[in-house]
């Protein structure tokens, strides 16, 4: 979808741009745009589930690993948890 907007004799800059902004809005182009800016695609289950499975490993992992004294966890400046390697 394409909009246009020819310059009319003796139209200043600001009234053209006024006019395409105008129009475009009309168009409902920026809405279309915004609406699929963010969109996600659905993952397939086995996408989903081979996620959920490597996640699971790393938590355990990250749990044995706490368990021996190997990494300690703390929360940084934005309140997120992050793990340290005991040295």
């Amino acid at each position: 979808m394409t909009v246009e907007v020819k310059k009319k004799k003796g139209e200043s800059p600001e009234s053209l741009l006024r006019r395409f902004t105008k129009q475009v809005q009309q168009s409902g182009l920026v809405l279309q745009v915004k609406k699929t800016q963010y969109l996600e695609h659905k993952k397939s289950k086995e996408k989903i589930k081979k996620t959920a499975q490597r996640k699971s490993k790393l938590n355990k992992k990250r749990e044995y690993l706490k368990k021996i004294g190997k990494i300690t966890d703390f929360t940084d400046s934005f309140g997120n948890k992050k793990y340290r390697e005991k040295i």
